[in-house]
């Protein structure tokens, strides 16, 4: 299994962008003093007149895009995970998640393969803190082709979105140009033993793990869920019916994410043993994104491990 090629997440969301300005005056884009890391830099330079560098003042940002979205605009703004959810979540909280208003909250960096910028960059507690805000979408995808296709989909949906993407290349498998269902999870492989759900840079790992398995005579299916809220609750039940053991898998902490979601949907309506691959308790450290995902945990090898485990706990 061998993808096409490997780019980085944020390219993604970037080429959606300026596809967005030229479709549709509306748009805007905000960013915090990042604009090249966000891959904002073709859109400034197409429509200057649409584009607002707030500089380092993500609170300010917030505030802009509320008043923008509350003109009729759809804005965009943007920075890394950790600055765009923990330096401004009573922003987030109070103007747009309590107002519902039409702001796309766009987190580049996130997670543990921030790498060598260390922990105090590698935000992994955003899902949680997102996906607890009444009226938050949280989507969290997984290569270049859905970041794009997520990107132009949100800007059709009205309502606070949260987008999370990364920094690092990294696999492009999925389609290009394909259809992006807000709440709607990817059946990925279809098999009877153990599901594995994963979100995010995790879902390429879980393919691996997947091919892994097959030669042990184990049958997984594997579920790509890009939007952690709403979960796809009706495609999970109906794999867990067939498998009756489960893994989640994440690049962020245990606590909170989506594996947190899925066990408490599981204990509510169909209780099955579950193994949950996260980073468990604990800041990251400088490194790469490979020695980081290797030190922590949050690779094929340990998926593999778990499927293990949590067969023999059926």
């Amino acid at each position: 299994m061998i993808p096409q090629n490997y780019k980085d997440t944020r390219s993604g969301f970037g080429e959606a962008l300026l596809q967005l300005g030229k479709e549709n005056p509306d748009v805007f884009a905000l960013c915090a003093d990042l604009t090249g890391s966000l891959k904002m830099d073709a859109f400034k330079k197409e429509f200057p007149d649409r584009f607002i560098q707030t500089g380092i003042a993500e609170a300010n940002m917030i505030g802009i895009s509320a008043g923008l979205a509350l003109s009729g605009k759809i804005p965009f703004c943007g920075s890394f995970a950790v600055f765009v959810t923990g330096r401004v979540y009573d922003q987030i909280r109070m103007v747009v998640a309590y107002s519902n208003l039409n702001v796309k909250i766009i987190a580049s960096h996130a997670g543990i393969t921030v790498g060598e910028d260390g922990a105090t960059h590698q935000m992994m507690e955003d899902i949680g803190l997102m996906k607890m805000l009444p009226n938050m979408v949280v989507i969290n995808t997984c290569d270049f082709n859905q970041t794009k296709a997520a990107t132009l989909a949100i800007a059709k949906y009205v309502g606070p979105v949260y987008l999370r993407f990364g920094r690092p290349v990294v696999p492009n498998f999925t389609p290009e140009n394909q259809p992006f269902e807000i709440g709607k999870a990817n059946l990925l492989k279809e098999g009877h033993d153990v599901v594995i759900i994963a979100t995010g840079h995790l879902v390429w790992e879980a393919l691996l793990a997947a091919e892994q398995l097959k030669d042990h005579g184990i049958d997984a299916e594997v579920i790509n869920i890009h939007t952690i809220k709403p979960l796809d609750e009706e495609a999970i039940l109906h794999s867990v019916s067939k498998t009756k053991c489960v893994i989640t898998a994440e690049e962020h902490f245990r606590n909170g994410g989506l594996g947190d979601s899925v066990a408490q949907l599981l204990a509510r309506k169909f209780p099955v043993p579950v193994e949950m691959i996260a980073v468990n308790d604990t800041f990251g450290e400088s490194g790469t994104p490979e020695q980081l995902m290797k030190k922590y945990g949050l690779n094929a090898t340990n998926i593999i491990t778990a499927v293990n485990t949590v067969i023999q706990r059926k």
